[in-house]
């Protein structure tokens, strides 16, 4: 039986078939080093991308059955969010979890469609929202007989361009019984900072990964790439892909103190 502490990782987007097989057998290989419940993440539509010029991903179909294709060869729990309540019912024998992005956390039908398919739902905490407005958006999961819950938080608005975060949120979060996770790489984010698309400042992960396992962060999100120069999505705030093994054996280790 895999530990208690979650792992959400993987690519910010399905970009081809070969790199997202090469990024999942990557992150397996770390992954059984760890007693850890891993989840591989990635999506196969990025709706909310700063430009129409930007790379969105290959459609719900080929992007579902690239990620059947990880599932199966790999054999773990696949994780991919959706955008409008329609994509719930196609992407749920696909996904063991769905997850809600922090733009549309908000919206009833989305969370509604999702919750219904009684997967596991992980809400992201709007960059908008403070922590105890999420309790209005758990009740429309929960008022559909869901309670395969948990909560992501990825940072707040702080000025143009700009997040910050306030680890007291994770606390006010979990007063509600449901895991809470941290994105530590959407939360280092420079959102429009590129002025057509996202920048970031990837140095401070650790940093901010740390101190939200210390606060009591029930595990941890992150996007990662082979070469995340060459990512079509977020690259600048993904963490390394070598460095993810020293910070999991530091965040785990703070785990254990506090468990």
């Amino acid at each position: 039986m895999r530990g208690s502490f979650i792992i959400i990782a993987g690519l910010c987007v399905v970009e081809s078939e070969i790199i997202t097989m090469q990024v999942a057998e990557k992150l397996v290989e770390i992954m059984n080093e760890f007693d850890v419940d891993f989840y591989f993440k990635a999506s196969f539509d990025k709706a909310n991308r700063t430009s129409i010029e930007s790379f969105r991903g290959n459609g719900i179909k080929e992007g579902l059955r690239i990620l059947q294709e990880v599932k199966n060869t790999f054999h773990i729990k696949i994780v991919t969010d959706i955008h409008e309540p329609w994509q719930a019912g196609i992407v749920a024998p696909v996904c063991d979890i769905i997850q809600i992005p922090a733009f549309l956390c908000r919206q009833t039908d989305l969370l509604v469609a999702a919750a219904k398919t009684e997967k596991t739902i992980n809400i992201k905490k709007a960059q908008f929202l403070a922590p105890w407005d999420m309790k209005h958006v758990l009740q429309k999961v929960e008022n559909v007989g869901n309670q395969n819950i948990m909560l992501c938080e990825r940072g707040s608005c702080f000025g143009y361009n700009s997040l910050v975060v306030d680890m007291t949120s994770i606390v006010e979060m979990k007063k509600w019984g449901y895991p809470v996770i941290f994105d530590c790489t959407h939360s280092v984010q420079k959102p429009g900072g590129n002025g057509m698309t996202t920048s970031g400042n990837k140095e401070y992960i650790p940093y901010l990964a740390k101190a939200a396992v210390a606060v009591g962060a029930n595990g941890l999100f992150f996007e990662t790439h082979l070469d995340s120069n060459k990512a079509l999505s977020d690259g600048s705030n993904m963490i390394p892909i070598e460095e993810i093994n020293d910070l999991l054996s530091t965040c785990l280790k703070i785990n254990d103190v506090l468990s």
